[in-house]
């Protein structure tokens, strides 16, 4: 059963894009919170990083590992390329997404973009155990997020539609901010 909620946010986002992308920093919780947001609206649920690994057969470490970060970004741009025209998609992006300009365009032109925006402490919460998160192998993890967030949190608003602030607050939480933010540019 499709919640009020989440029928007037289909009924925008019918209206706008038939594809949502959700940008924001790695731990925000683009995968949890789209994967729900997709089953809620009825529409297919694709993670970036995800469709990366299926099409290469390796891990996103393996592919920094080998590429490079520039390799990996060339790998991430191509899928932005194809996924975001597909109808009835639900996206979770990877963190750097926003970094190139071009997926900047594509997004924001051919979908409706959602910024899960989630301070830097909560996210080192969240990641600062996950070994599979090339950006933070580093001597100071924590110090890199926080430098990530800086440096993308004005691309991030750049390219969104809609910003939902988010926190320590379960998935269903930010669904229900999704949902009003939704409503509320429907109603504007």
């Amino acid at each position: 059963m499709v919640s009020a909620g989440a029928a007037k946010a289909d009924t925008l986002v019918t209206r706008l894009t038939p594809c949502i992308v959700l940008v924001g920093m790695m731990g925000a919780g683009k995968t949890t919170v789209g994967r729900e947001l997709a089953r809620r609206l009825h529409r297919r649920f694709v993670d970036s990083d995800h469709e990366i690994c299926a099409r290469t057969g390796v891990s996103v470490p393996v592919i920094f590992d080998v590429e490079g970060e520039p390799g990996f970004r060339r790998r991430e741009s191509q899928v932005i390329e194809d996924l975001s025209l597909e109808q009835d998609l639900v996206l979770a992006t990877g963190g750097g997404v926003v970094l190139a300009e071009e997926n900047r365009k594509v997004l924001r032109e051919r979908c409706l973009v959602i910024y899960l925006d989630v301070p830097p402490a909560v996210l080192w919460e969240r990641t600062r155990h996950d070994r599979n998160r090339p950006l933070l192998q580093v001597e100071d993890p924590r110090g890199r997020i926080e430098s990530l967030y800086h440096e993308r949190d004005p691309l991030y608003r750049a390219v969104a539609h809609v910003v939902v602030p988010g926190g320590r607050g379960s998935a269903k939480s930010m669904l229900r901010k999704i949902e009003k933010a939704l409503e509320l540019a429907c109603e504007n």
